[in-house]
C-alpha cells in the first residue's frame, strides 16, 4: 500500500490575502447570506469606532443598482501618508494586511469594536473589487482592488474642502465565494439599528437603489440612545411604570450604560454589548447587573417591609420578570471568550457594572417609592408563582424517579434509542395523529399528537406552564426539562418536527409551539433540532398517475406539462386528516422524499427575534395589526 510522503514541501504558505479567500468561514463565520452581511457590519464598525472615538457623526450605507455596498463616514478618514514598517501608504496597509490596524495601541483608537483587526483586509480578500476613496488636507485620494490584489498605487483625483474629511468604501462581494450575493435590506436595517441606538447621536442612513418603484431610505438618529433602545423593545408590550431608568458612570476605566423597563409580561429581555458588540452569551458586564438588581431589590423590599422576616428573598429571576434592558460598556482591552466575542471575560467589568447600578439604583428607589413598590409586588407575585411551579415539576420529578421515565400515554414511541437516529412528530388532532402512527417507520419515527392549540406561553407564567397538560407532554417526551433545568444532553430525538396543517389554523399552531421552544427551551433551536414539516398543498390525479404540489407555482408547472383538461382531478389538502397513512408517509414523512425546513435563529438579531415574538403573541393588538399589513406581501399558500 502506497502512502503520500509528508514532507516539507507539503507545508503550504499562503502569500496575503489568500488564506481568506482560501478558509472564508475562518473570518466572517460563513460563505451564507449570514457572511455576506457580515462584510458590510465590518466596514461600518470602523466607521462607528471614528464615532465612539468622538471624530464622526454620519455614516451613509447605499445597497446599489448591482448588488455592491458604499459606506460612507465623515470620521478622520484611513491615514493616507507612508507606514514606514511595510514601505507602503497607511490605507493600502488596512486593506492588504491581516492583523494589521489603528486598534493595537498606539493610541489611535481608545475603544473600539473591531479588535481582531481583520475587518477591511477580511472585505477586500472575499470581493470581486473594492474602491477606498478618502478625503484628507484638501485632496481626495483613491485605490482600487481585485479580489484583494492592488490595482494600481494610491493617487490622487481630486481636490475637497479643507475642512472635510472622511472615507467612502466600495465593494462588490465576490460569487466565486458566496452561496448568496443578494444583500437583505430588511436584515442590513435591523443591525444598522441597533448601532444608532448604542451610539447616541450618530445618524446612519440606509439607502436601496434596487427597487423598481423607487429608492427605499431610512435614518437612525436616537438622541436618547439605550433609553431609546428599551422604548423600542416595549412597544408591543405595557410599561409597568413610565421611566425608563438609565444609569451611567465610568470606574476601573470601563464606561458603562444601563437602561431598563419592566413590562406587563413574564419573560426576561436583556441584551449586553461591549464596545457596540453584541454578547449574546453575556459575561462579566451582564453578570455585575444582575447581581446589582438583585440585592438592590432585595435590600429595598426588606427596609420598606415588603418583604417579612419569615420570608425568604426574592431570586434574580422573580426581579426580571418582565424586564426589558440594555448593558452597554466600553472598555479599552475587551477580552472575548471564544472567537466569536460572544462573552465578555473582563473581570474590571463585573465591579463596575455592579457598584455604578447598585449606587444608581438604591437613590432612584428611594426618590421614586410608587415605582418601587410596583416592581417589588411584581417580583413577589413572581415569587409565588415560581414557588406553585416548583412544586409542580417536583411532583413530575418524583413520579419520574418513581415509574422509572414515565412517557405521555399517547406519545407513540420508537424502538431506537439513539437520539442521533429518532426524530418526533408533533402533531395537531387525533386524527392526523392516527395517520402519522400508521405512517410511521417505527424503528426511528416517534408520534406525539397533541389536542388544539397550545397555551400561548407569552401570556401565562411558570406556574400555568407546568400545569399545562399538552405543554408537559412535550417537555416529558423531549426529556431536556426547561429553563433553568435545561440539559441538552438529555434530548431523546434529534430532530423535533413540527407537523401541522397547510393552513391559517396550522400556521398559528406552529407559532405556538415555536414560541414555547424559543421562550424555554431556545437551545434546541440553537443547535439545529427544530424543523417544520412541509405538507402537500395539492394532489392532483391524471390518467391514473398522481403528482403532489407544495405551492400554487408548483402545481401551475406540473399542469403545464402534463396539460390542463377536464381530465384533471384536483385536491387541495385542508388538512393533514384527509391523507390516508400511505399519502402522508410518500409527502411528509417520507425521509427519502418529504420537505423539511429547518427553523434557525441568528443570535445577533436575537433582540429583533425577540420584539416579532411579543408583536404577534403578545396582548398588545395594534403593533400586531401593523406587523401583519407590513407582511402580508410575503404570505403565501394561506387561507387568508
Amino acid at each position: 500500500m502506497s502512502t503520500e510522503e509528508y514532507g516539507a514541501d507539503q507545508i503550504q504558505i499562503l502569500e496575503g490575502l489568500e488564506a481568506v479567500r482560501k478558509r472564508p468561514g475562518m473570518y466572517i463565520g460563513s460563505t451564507s447570506s449570514r457572511g455576506l452581511h457580515h462584510l458590510v457590519y465590518e466596514i461600518v464598525d470602523n466607521a462607528v469606532d471614528e464615532a465612539l472615538g468622538g471624530y464622526c457623526d454620519t455614516i451613509d450605507v447605499t445597497i446599489n443598482s448591482d448588488n455592491s455596498i458604499t459606506v460612507i463616514d465623515n470620521g478622520r478618514g484611513i491615514p493616507v501618508g507612508i507606514n514606514h514598517k511595510a514601505g507602503i501608504p497607511a490605507v493600502e496597509v488596512v486593506f492588504t494586511i491581516l492583523h494589521a490596524g489603528g486598534k493595537f495601541g498606539g493610541g489611535g483608537y481608545k475603544v473600539s469594536g473591531g479588535l481582531h483587526g481583520v475587518g477591511a483586509s477580511v472585505v477586500n480578500a472575499l470581493s470581486e473589487w473594492l474602491e477606498v476613496e478618502i478625503c484628507a488636507e484638501g485632496k481626495i485620494y483613491n485605490q482600487r482592488y481585485e479580489r484583494g490584489h492592488v490595482c494600481y498605487p494610491l493617487k490622487v483625483t481630486g481636490e475637497c474642502d479643507l475642512e472635510k474629511t472622511g472615507t467612502t468604501v466600495t465593494f462588490l462581494p465576490d460569487k466565486e465565494i458566496f452561496e448568496e450575493t443578494v444583500f437583505d435590506y430588511d436584515v442590513l436595517k435591523q443591525r444598522l439599528r441597533e448601532m444608532a441606538f448604542l451610539t447616541k447621536d450618530l445618524k446612519i442612513i440606509l439607502r436601496d437603489l434596487r427597487p423598481e418603484d423607487g429608492v427605499v431610505e431610512k435614518t437612525f438618529h436616537y438622541e436618547g440612545g439605550i433609553r431609546e433602545f428599551v422604548t423600542y423593545l416595549n412597544k408591543s408590550k405595557t410599561a409597568l411604570y413610565e421611566d425608563v431608568l438609565y444609569f451611567e458612570g465610568k470606574k476601573d476605566n470601563v464606561y458603562v450604560e444601563v437602561a431598563m423597563q419592566h413590562n406587563d409580561s413574564y419573560t426576561e429581555s436583556a441584551y449586553s454589548f461591549v464596545n457596540n458588540i453584541n454578547t449574546p452569551e453575556g459575561g462579566t458586564h451582564l453578570a455585575g447587573f444582575r447581581n446589582a438588581i438583585t440585592k438592590t431589590f432585595n435590600d429595598y423590599a426588606r427596609n420598606a417591609k415588603l418583604l417579612k422576616e419569615s420570608e425568604a428573598n426574592l431570586s434574580g429571576d422573580d426581579i426580571r420578570e418582565g424586564l426589558t434592558a440594555i448593558v452597554s460598556i466600553k472598555i479599552e482591552d475587551p477580552q472575548f471568550e471564544g472567537q466569536t466575542k460572544q462573552k465578555l471575560g473582563n473581570s474590571e467589568a463585573r465591579g463596575a457594572v455592579d457598584s455604578i447600578v447598585s449606587e444608581q439604583l438604591t437613590y432612584y428607589l428611594e426618590q421614586n417609592p410608587t415605582v418601587a413598590k410596583q416592581i417589588c409586588e411584581k417580583s413577589i407575585l413572581a415569587q409565588r408563582a415560581r414557588e406553585a411551579a416548583r412544586k409542580a415539576r417536583d411532583l413530575t420529578r418524583r413520579k419520574t424517579a418513581l415509574d422509572g421515565m414515565t412517557l405521555p400515554g399517547k406519545l407513540a414511541d420508537c424502538s431506537d434509542k439513539d437520539p442521533e437516529n429518532c426524530e418526533i412528530f408533533i402533531v395537531e388532532g387525533d386524527s392526523a395523529g392516527g395517520s402519522a402512527k400508521t405512517a410511521r417507520s417505527r424503528a426511528t419515527q416517534a408520534i406525539l399528537p397533541l389536542r388544539g392549540k397550545i397555551l400561548n406561553v407569552e401570556k401565562a407564567r411558570l406556574d400555568k406552564i407546568y400545569g399545562n397538560a399538552e405543554i408537559k407532554a412535550m417537555i416529558t417526551a423531549f426529556g431536556t426539562g426547561i429553563h433553568e433545568d435545561f440539559d441538552i444532553t438529555k434530548l431523546r430525538y434529534g430532530k423535533i418536527i413540527i407537523m401541522t396543517d397547510a393552513d391559517v389554523d396550522g400556521a398559528h399552531i406552529a407559532t405556538l409551539m415555536l414560541t414555547f421552544l424559543y421562550r424555554f427551551m431556545p437551545e434546541l433551536i440553537k443547535q439545529g433540532h427544530v424543523y417544520l414539516a412541509k405538507p402537500p398543498l395539492y394532489k392532483l390525479e391524471k390518467n391514473k398517475k398522481t403528482w403532489y404540489a407544495y405551492s400554487d407555482e408548483e402545481l401551475a408547472a406540473i399542469l403545464d406539462e402534463v396539460g390542463r383538461d377536464q381530465n384533471n382531478k384536483i385536491q387541495r389538502y385542508k388538512g393533514l386528516g384527509e391523507m390516508d397513512a400511505e399519502q402522508l408517509w410518500d409527502t411528509t414523512m417520507d425521509p427519502e422524499k418529504r420537505i423539511l425546513l429547518k427553523v434557525s435563529m441568528d443570535e445577533e438579531a436575537e433582540s429583533e427575534i425577540d420584539l416579532t415574538f411579543t408583536t404577534l403573541m403578545g396582548d398588545k393588538v395594534e403593533p400586531r395589526r401593523e406587523f401583519i399589513e407590513t407582511n402580508a406581501k410575503y404570505a403565501k399558500n394561506l387561507d387568508i
